[in-house]
């Protein structure tokens, strides 16, 4: 089975990149199943019902998010009825949504679980803990296991690439919207990247204005950050997964630039 999972798609620049390129992406790459992180799509701060509605139809199978998800206060009763629409799992009880999706594609039950860091990140419960209690209500049945670890520090999400391994098909990262070039099958089977990378605009600073963001960091006066536009990157990996066992074949990083 191949997998693709996509990175931080940020405000409008990354929403049209993918909605223009996800049947071909698919298509080409001989794609199964799309997870998307939708945590930026609308203007770069959670999303909307609309937006998700329009994401699911074109070919996006299930959505994970992080911080900025109750952002737009309209997600709230969307996200309670809307289970491809994920929130972290280790979310405090009673948090609108699920931490984790198991559904079908193509004969092949898949879960997809969802968490967030502790580190540089607001409060949240223990991601791990959180981890173990979702793998674990798993029945065995249910192989293909992909994990969205939205965190800020490298280690915390090495670390828990390491703690799944041989547990789970996939721990990716996301939420620093830059790509790393760590790809690897770690020892017992589980594919690993710190980070997808976003996609968006590449023409600003991590998809936001370049003055708006460097206004934060130079003046007291802190000014909501746009969007930015222009050289427009879709980030992503592809995990071929042995459906038998869940055990990652091969993973591969794509950066692909964008044009509507």
């Amino acid at each position: 089975m191949k997998v693709l999972m996509i990175g931080d798609v940020v405000a409008r620049p990354g929403r049209l990149a993918v909605l223009e390129r996800i049947q071909d992406l698919r298509e080409q790459h001989g794609i199964d199943f799309v997870v998307m992180n939708a945590e930026n799509v609308a203007g770069g701060f959670s999303i909307t019902p609309r937006l998700a509605d329009e994401l699911f139809a074109s070919g996006i199978d299930v959505m994970t998010s992080g911080n900025h998800i109750y952002d737009k206060r309209e997600i709230i009763p969307y996200i309670e009825h809307q289970p491809r629409l994920l929130r972290p799992a280790n979310y405090p009880p009673g948090s609108p949504g699920k931490g984790m999706w198991v559904g079908e594609a193509r004969g092949v039950q898949i879960a997809v679980i969802n968490l967030i860091g502790r580190v540089f990140m607001p409060p949240s419960d223990d991601p791990f803990r959180a981890a173990d209690e979702c793998v674990n209500s798993l029945p065995t049945e249910v192989k293909v296991r992909l994990v969205d670890m939205h965190a800020e520090a490298t280690s915390e999400k090495s670390a828990m690439g390491w703690y799944l391994d041989g547990r789970v098909s996939a721990v990716v990262g996301t939420h620093t919207h830059v790509q790393t070039a760590d790809e690897r099958i770690l020892p017992n089977g589980t594919a690993y990247l710190t980070d997808i990378g976003m996609t968006g605009s590449y023409s600003g600073v991590i998809g936001m204005n370049c003055a708006d963001v460097i206004a934060r960091f130079t003046s007291a006066i802190n000014k909501r950050a746009e969007h930015s536009t222009g050289d427009v990157r879709i980030c992503a990996a592809i995990i071929d997964i042995d459906e038998a066992t869940g055990r990652a074949r091969e993973i591969t990083r794509l950066s692909l630039k964008h044009e509507s």
